[in-house]
This record gives C-alpha cells, sequence and structure tokens, in this order.
C-alpha cells in the first residue's frame, strides 16, 4: 500500500500527514491565498476557519479510499501542500494520484512536479504498481494541461460522472502505465537534475524538452 512511508526528494519529501504535527503550518500556508479560486474544482470549499480546516484534514486522513500525504520545503522544513494515493488497488497493481492541493508557496518551483514524480516513483519502482491514474473535472484545464505535461495520456472523458457543490461534473481520466515509466523516470531524472535546475531552483529547460511523449 503506497503512502506509509518518507518519500525525499531534492527539493521536497512527501510524509504521511500528521494533523497535530502539520495542521497549523498548512493553515496558514493556504492562508497566503488572495482568493478561493485554487479551491474552484476540489470536493470542499476553502475552510474559512482553523476549525474548519481541521475538518477538512481530517477527512483528508480518515478516508477509506486514499492516503494523504504532506508536501515539504526542503529548503525549510515547513509544510506547503497535501496530495493523495486515491482508489488503491493492489491486487490489480492500480492508484490514483489525487486531492493535489499546493499552496502558493509551491507556485513557481519545481516542488509540485517533483512531489508528483515522488509519489509515482514510489509506485512504479518501490511497489511495483502497472497503472497510475488522474482525474479531473473536464473544466479544469490546468489540471489537464499539468497532467499531460507530467507524462500522463488522457483515455477519455466520463460524462455526468460525480456532482461536485451542487454541479453535474463530466470527468477526464488519464493515466501512466508501467511500459511507460522508464522513458517517463528518464525524464523526470534529467530535469530535476542540477545541471538542468541549479540550487536556486531556476531551470534551464521545462520538462517537455525532454520528451515526454
Amino acid at each position: 500500500m503506497p503512502g506509509h512511508t518518507l518519500l525525499p526528494g531534492r527539493f521536497c519529501r512527501l510524509e504521511p500527514l500528521d494533523l497535530e504535527r502539520w495542521g497549523d503550518e498548512l493553515y496558514r500556508a493556504y492562508q497566503t491565498a488572495e482568493d478561493d479560486r485554487d479551491w474552484t474544482y476540489l470536493f470542499w470549499q476553502r475552510p474559512q476557519t482553523r476549525e474548519d480546516f481541521q475538518h477538512y484534514l481530517q477527512a483528508q486522513v480518515s478516508g477509506a479510499d486514499r492516503n494523504t500525504m504532506v508536501v515539504i520545503d526542503q529548503a525549510n522544513g515547513r509544510a506547503v501542500g497535501t496530495c493523495a494515493f486515491l482508489r488503491i488497488d493492489p491486487a490489480n497493481g492500480a492508484a490514483e494520484l489525487g486531492t493535489i492541493n499546493w499552496s502558493p508557496l509551491m507556485k513557481r518551483s519545481a516542488l509540485g512536479s517533483e512531489a508528483i514524480f515522488l509519489m509515482l516513483r514510489h509506485l512504479f519502482d518501490d511497489l511495483g504498481y502497472r497503472r497510475c491514474e488522474w482525474k479531473c473535472d473536464s473544466l479544469n484545464l490546468p489540471s489537464r494541461q499539468a497532467a499531460e505535461r507530467l507524462g500522463f495520456r488522457y483515455e477519455g472523458t466520463f460524462r455526468q460522472a460525480v456532482v461536485v457543490k451542487g454541479r453535474t461534473r463530466d470527468t477526464d481520466w488519464l493515466s501512466i502505465i508501467d511500459a511507460e515509466w522508464p522513458a517517463r523516470h528518464a525524464a523526470f531524472a534529467a530535469w530535476l537534475s542540477p545541471g538542468n535546475i541549479g540550487n536556486d531552483g531556476r531551470q534551464e529547460r521545462r520538462l517537455q524538452a525532454f520528451q515526454l511523449g
């Protein structure tokens, strides 16, 4: 089962979400947002109080269908976002990456992409999974574009899949399978290398330049 161990990276590390350790810090990180737009396509409204935020985090760690991780910035040791392994199916070697909620402290940095790489590497290399899924609201073009930039391949749209915040949602499905992973892994490794991204976080070439096809 993924999501029970620390996943170290160059710019960030992922740890299983501990409410007492990271709750206050995550709340402060999300409070740096100027508005609620980052919560538009999530299943939850943006919590307005620390108490509401605690209920939100509790739902993330208590769901039977997920193992939630906290993203820690290696530069300062601060919690800056969360993500989760969802719909975990060890028997078939399949899992979904979802509930990806980056705070503004992760914007314009390599942290988000590296966090996804760490999750993918854990699934395919450590655990031998065969398939990793990404799902998003069909209206959420930034999520769809991010998934494709990260190497996920579009599979189709499930029409009227769910109801979210009172609105019917069509859901786009994307995936990476084990046969594709070696090329994706090589591209991520080249992109994250010191020769491409310096210690200041500035990149010479974008991830797309390493031919994630």
